[in-house]
C-alpha cells in the first residue's frame, strides 16, 4: 500500500468518527432515545423518559466527554463492580505501553527505517512523498547487515522490560483491589455455598434426604442447608414469556386511551384483523399461567443428582470445596457456586452424556468455523492486491485504474469486509460456550472471550499474514525451526494492511459502540411496527466477550509491529484514547451489572500480552537472521525464555488469588461476621437463595390499577 491510500483511509474513517460523534451528541438528547443511550440510568430512576422536544437538543455538545473523563475508578467500582474496573484498566495499561512504544518507535525507529536504502527509495525526493510505499517506513528498508539494526535489537529488549514491569504492576494492583473488594463486601450467598454433583441416591431415597444426612454427618459444625436442583428448562421459558406479557398488559391498562391499544394481529401489526390488545393479552396470559402451573407440578419431581449446599461460614464452604468428599472421586464432586443471579439453570437440564457430546460438537464447530472464515480472508487479501483482483474480474480493469477507487479498495474496503464478517463471531462463540456445560453466565462469557480472542488472532493475524505471502507454507508450524524465518518474511509484508485495519475496524467500531446504531434502529422499529414503546427495554451488560478480545488483538498488533513498522503506533494510541473515553461514557450511562467475578478476566489479559511479546521475539529472531545480523538474532533468543520465566513467576505469585481467596482472608471475614447483627437475617435468605426460580409460586395481579413503578410480578417462595 502506498502512503496516499493510507491517507485516504484515515480521512474516510476520521470523517465517519466525527459524524458518529456529532450524531451521538444530538441523538442522546432526544426524548425518545433515552432508553437507548442511558438505559441503566432509566432503570435506576436517575433519568426520566419522555420530555418535550426543543431546538437546543439539535445542537451537538461535548459535555458527555467531560462527564466521562470525570468518572472516578471508585464510582465505577461501586456501580459496576471490579470487573468493570479491570475492563478500564486494560485501556490504561495499553495507553501506558503504547505511549512508551510510540515515543521510541516514532522518534527513534521510524527515522532509522526511513533513512535506510534496502528498497532503493530516494529519501531526498519529497515531491512524490504521498506515493511512497509504507514499506519505506518499516524495518524492510534498513540495509542488510547494517549496524543500525542494533537499535532495533536494543529497542526490543527495553520494550520487553517496560511491558513486563507494567504487567507486574497491573497484576499486583488488581490483586490488591480484589482483596480489598472482598474485605469491603457484605456477606454474599456464593461465598458460603458450593455446588455438589454426582450425588449417589440410594434406591427408595431422595436426593434431598441423601444430601442432608451426608453433610450433617461429615460437616456437622458448619453445614447450614441445601437446595436440590431440578430440571426446569421448559418452565423457565414459560415464566419468561409470562413476565413479558404481563408487563405489556399492565402498561396498556395504565395507558388506557393510548392508540397502541388497538392493533392488527397479523405480521408486524400491519396485516390481519384489528383487535383490542388488552383482551388479547389477557387470554394469552390465562393460557400461559395454566401451562406454567401444570409444568410446575410435573417439574417438582424431576430431580437432578446435584444440589447447592450452604454453610455457616466461608471457611466451612472452602473446606468442603477443596477436600475430596468420598472415596470414589466421581461421587460428591464439589465446585464453587456462582452468584444466584449468575446461575445458568439450563445447564442442569442436560445429562452428563449430552454435555460430553456437546463439548466434542463445539470443538468440531469451532474448527469448521475457523476453516470457513478463511473464505473472507482470501477475499480480503485479493482486494489488497489489485493485480489479483484484475485477474479475477477482468471487466473491472478500467475502474481500478482510477486513483481514488484503487485507494479505497486497497486501503479501506478489505478491513471493512473483514470487520463485518468478524462481528458475527462473538454471538456464535457465546452459543458454543453455553453448550459446553458451564454452570454460570460468567463462565460462559469468559470461555467465549477466550474463544473469540484466539479465533481473532488466528484468522485475522496469522491467516492474513500467511495468505498474503506464504499460504502454501502453513505446514511450517509442524516444523518449529522454520517459524521465525517464515514469520520474519510474512509479517512485515502485511504491515500496511494492519495499519488500515486499526484505522477502519478500530476507530469505526468504537464510534458505532458510542452511537449504538443497532439498538437505536431496533427501538425505532419496535415503536413503529410492534406497538411497543420506550417503556419496554433491557439494560445491557458489559460485552466482555467481544470487547476484551478486540482490545487485546490491537495490543498484539502494536507489540508485534513495534520495531517492524512503528507507523502503526500513533493510530493505536488514538484507538485506545477514544476507547478510554467512550467506554467510560457507556459504563456511566448504558451498561448494568449482571454478575461479578472479582476481576477474573485479568489473567486473560496477562497471558495474551505474554503471547504477544513472545511472538515479537520470534519475529525478531527471524528478521535479524534475514537482515544478515546473526549475532543479534542469537542474542535475542534469551528474550522469550526470560519472558516465559517472568510469566511463570506471575502465575505462582498472583494467579492463586484469582482462583480462590486464602484462609487468612476467609477467617478475617468470618470473625467480622460474628459481631454482625444482620447475619441471622442473612442466613434466613441464604436458605432460599439458590432455590430454582422456576419452582417459586408466582401470582399475577390482573387489576392493572397499581402504579407502573410498583412490582409487576409478585413471587412467594414455596
Amino acid at each position: 500500500m502506498i502512503l496516499s491510500a493510507l491517507i485516504t483511509s484515515v480521512g474516510i474513517n476520521l470523517g465517519l468518527c466525527l459524524l458518529f460523534f456529532t450524531l451521538y451528541s444530538i441523538l442522546r438528547k432526544q426524548p425518545g432515545n433515552i432508553t437507548v443511550y442511558a438505559p441503566r440510568l432509566v432503570a435506576e430512576g436517575k433519568a426520566q423518559q419522555g420530555g418535550q422536544f426543543n431546538l437546543e437538543s439539535l445542537l451537538p455538545t461535548a459535555g458527555w466527554i467531560r462527564k466521562a473523563w470525570q468518572l472516578s475508578e471508585d464510582e465505577i467500582l461501586s456501580v459496576l463492580g471490579l470487573d468493570a474496573v479491570v475492563f478500564m484498566r486494560i485501556f490504561i495499561f495499553s495507553l501506558r505501553v503504547f505511549t512508551f512504544a510510540g515515543v521510541v518507535g516514532i522518534f527513534i525507529l521510524l527515522p532509522v527505517n526511513y533513512l535506510g536504502n534496502q528498497l532503493n527509495v530516494d529519501i531526498s525526493d519529497f515531491s512524490h512523498f504521498s506515493n511512497k510505499s509504507l514499506d519505506s517506513f518499516s524495518i524492510s528498508n534498513v540495509n542488510n547487515g547494517s549496524n543500525w539494526l542494533w537499535i532495533h535489537f536494543c529497542a526490543a529488549y527495553v520494550f520487553t522490560g517496560v511491558v513486563c514491569y507494567l504487567l507486574y504492576y497491573e497484576y499486583e494492583y488488581i490483586s490488591s483491589k480484589r482483596v480489598a473488594y472482598f474485605y469491603s463486601s457484605k456477606p454474599q450467598p456464593h461465598q458460603f455455598t458450593i455446588l455438589v454433583r454426582g450425588i449417589p441416591i440410594p434406591s427408595g431415597g431422595t436426593c434431598s434426604e441423601t444430601v442432608d444426612s451426608f453433610f450433617i454427618e461429615n460437616h456437622s459444625s458448619t453445614y447450614l442447608s441445601h437446595s436440590v436442583v431440578r430440571r426446569t428448562s421448559k418452565l423457565q421459558g414459560l415464566i419468561g414469556d409470562t413476565e413479558k406479557l404481563y408487563k405489556r398488559l399492565s402498561h396498556l391498562k395504565l395507558n388506557n386511551h393510548t392508540p397502541q391499544r388497538f392493533r392488527r394481529d397479523g405480521f408486524l401489526g400491519i396485516f390481519g384483523r384489528k383487535v383490542d390488545l388488552v383482551d388479547h393479552y389477557e387470554k394469552k396470559l390465562e393460557d400461559l399461567e395454566d401451562n406454567m402451573r401444570l409444568e410446575q407440578s410435573s417439574s417438582a419431581g424431576k430431580e437432578v443428582p446435584a444440589a447447592f449446599v450452604s454453610f455457616k461460614s466461608r471457611l466451612g464452604a472452602a473446606v468442603a470445596l477443596h477436600i475430596q468428599q468420598a472415596v470414589n472421586p466421581t461421587k460428591w464432586v464439589t465446585e464453587r457456586a456462582p452468584e444466584p443471579q449468575d446461575v445458568y439453570w439450563p445447564f442442569f437440564s442436560d445429562s452428563f452424556i449430552k454435555r460430553w457430546i456437546c463439548v466434542l460438537v463445539v470443538f468440531v464447530a469451532c474448527v469448521a468455523l475457523t476453516i470457513l472464515f478463511l473464505i473472507p480472508v482470501v477475499l480480503v487479501q485479493g482486494l489488497t492486491h489489485l493485480d489479483q483482483l484484475e485477474t479475477w474480474f477482468p471487466f473491472l480493469k478500467g475502474i481500478l485504474k482510477l486513483t481514488f477507487v484503487s485507494q479505497v479498495i486497497t486501503g479501506y474496503l478489505p478491513s471493512l469486509i473483514l470487520q463485518m464478517f468478524l462481528s458475527f463471531v462473538p454471538p456464535i462463540m457465546i452459543m458454543f460456550s453455553s453448550m459446553q456445560g458451564y454452570i454460570s453466565l460468567s463462565q460462559i462469557e469468559k470461555s467465549a472471550c477466550i474463544k473469540v480472542l484466539w479465533f481473532t488472532i488466528w484468522n485475522i493475524f496469522f491467516a492474513n499474514v500467511l495468505s498474503g505471502s506464504a499460504l502454501y507454507q502453513v505446514n511450517v508450524f509442524l516444523e518449529p525451526k522454520k517459524i521465525p524465518s517464515v514469520l520474519a518474511e510474512a509479517v512485515p509484508a502485511q504491515a500496511s494492511f494492519f495499519i488500515a485495519y486499526v484505522v477502519t475496524s478500530g476507530w469505526t467500531s468504537l464510534s458505532s459502540e458510542l452511537c449504538r446504531l443497532t439498538p437505536l434502529i431496533c427501538s425505532f422499529f419496535k415503536r413503529v411496527f410492534s406497538g411497543k414503546d420506550g417503556d419496554e427495554f433491557e439494560v445491557p451488560s458489559i460485552p466482555y466477550h467481544s470487547g476484551i478480545p478486540t482490545i487485546l488483538f490491537f495490543g498484539l498488533l502494536g507489540i508485534s509491529y513495534f520495531f517492524l513498522a512503528p507507523l502503526i503506533l500513533p493510530f493505536l494510541l488514538v484507538y485506545y484514547c477514544m476507547g478510554y473515553i467512550i467506554y467510560r461514557n457507556q459504563l456511566l450511562n448504558v451498561y448494568a451489572l449482571q454478575y461479578e467475578t472479582g476481576g477474573k478476566f485479568w489473567p486473560i489479559v496477562h497471558y495474551s500480552t505474554i503471547f504477544s511479546l513472545v511472538l515479537m521475539h520470534i519475529i525478531a529472531i527471524g528478521i535479524f537472521g534475514l537482515k544478515k545480523v546473526p549475532l543479534a538474532s542469537s542474542l535475542t533468543i534469551p528474550l522469550p525464555i526470560l519472558t516465559l520465566l517472568f510469566n511463570e513467576y506471575c502465575q505462582k505469585r498472583f494467579l492463586p488469588l484469582f482462583k480462590s481467596f486464602p484462609m487468612e482472608c476467609l477467617v478475617k471475614k468470618d470473625r467480622e461476621d460474628v459481631n454482625d447483627p444482620t447475619m441471622g437475617e442473612f442466613y434466613e435468605k441464604l436458605v432460599t437463595a439458590y432455590r430454582d426460580p422456576g419452582l417459586m409460586s408466582l401470582r399475577y395481579s390482573r387489576s392493572g390499577t397499581e402504579g407502573y413503578n410498583s412490582p409487576l410480578l409478585h413471587a412467594a417462595r414455596v
